[in-house]
């Protein structure tokens, strides 16, 4: 066997043993092994060497004889050499796809603040002068809120927090848009459904900016926008007793009796 050439169909029995096929490749290769003996006989040699493997996929200049040349007998130099190189070639192709996935992911967090505030900034009875210039992206979480007929309001006398709460029942629960005004800022913030049955459940969590949310006398437009959540609970509407804002700190904001 150390001296036969490795045939095409059978490179991935490296990538196999080291676990980084996915599901599919690995469904498809466990196929293939099941009726062929050299790759059977080859994953036996490989046992115990994918810490190895991995370490010298890591390195760079892999895949060079000097390096199969440094590994034992067995497998062969040149079967070692071709799972190096697939095992570095997997390695960047899934951190290529990882980067792309994380790339989209930030975009999506940093636009997905800026059309929450920015669209709310005609949501206000009565306009405003900015108003229309603020609604160049729609705002799916107030335009629930606003098509919501059943809503519940409470503020804080303490911290003058106001949540307006709306409803909406649903097969799997509830459905639930948030309006918040008066939130002053930094903070972190989520909002709790609290069963009568004494069960909590996390319906949404947001992060308050300095200059904070729906503040009537604040300095720019957009701090005088209120905030709109959407989020859902698998609590049933007439399952709920109240909700509670809560800081990430454990401070309550507002509590809404439902």
């Amino acid at each position: 066997m150390q001296g036969s050439p490795v045939p095409n169909e059978h490179e991935t029995v490296g990538a196999y043993a080291l676990g980084i096929l996915d599901d599919a490749e690995a469904t498809a290769f466990e196929a293939h092994l099941a009726s062929c003996e050299w790759c059977a006989q080859q994953l036996d040699e490989l046992a115990g060497m994918e810490p190895m493997l991995a370490a010298l996929a890591d390195l760079p200049g892999t895949g060079t004889p000097a390096l199969g040349e440094s590994l034992s007998a067995k497998p062969s130099p040149r079967v070692v050499e071709k799972l190096v190189d697939e095992v570095a070639e997997r390695r960047a192709r899934k951190r290529r796809r990882n980067f792309y996935m994380v790339a989209a992911a930030g975009a999506l967090i940093v636009s997905g603040p800026f059309v929450a505030v920015a669209a709310s900034g005609g949501g206000e009875e009565g306009g405003g002068g900015s108003g229309t210039s603020r609604t160049l992206a729609a705002n799916p979480a107030k335009e629930a809120f606003d098509k919501t007929s059943d809503k519940i309001m409470a503020t804080d006398p303490e911290t003058q927090v106001t949540a307006t709460v709306a409803l909406e029942k649903k097969l799997w629960g509830t459905e639930i848009v948030t309006e918040l005004k008066n939130v002053k800022g930094e903070q972190k913030c989520s909002l709790i459904a609290v069963g009568k049955n004494g069960e909590r459940e996390t319906v949404n969590s947001w992060s308050v900016p300095g200059e904070g949310y729906g503040l009537p006398d604040a300095t720019t437009d957009k701090a005088k926008q209120p905030l709109y959540v959407q989020g859902g609970a698998a609590f049933a509407p007439n399952e709920i007793d109240h909700f509670q804002v809560m800081t990430f700190d454990g401070k309550l904001l507002v509590e809404v009796d439902a």
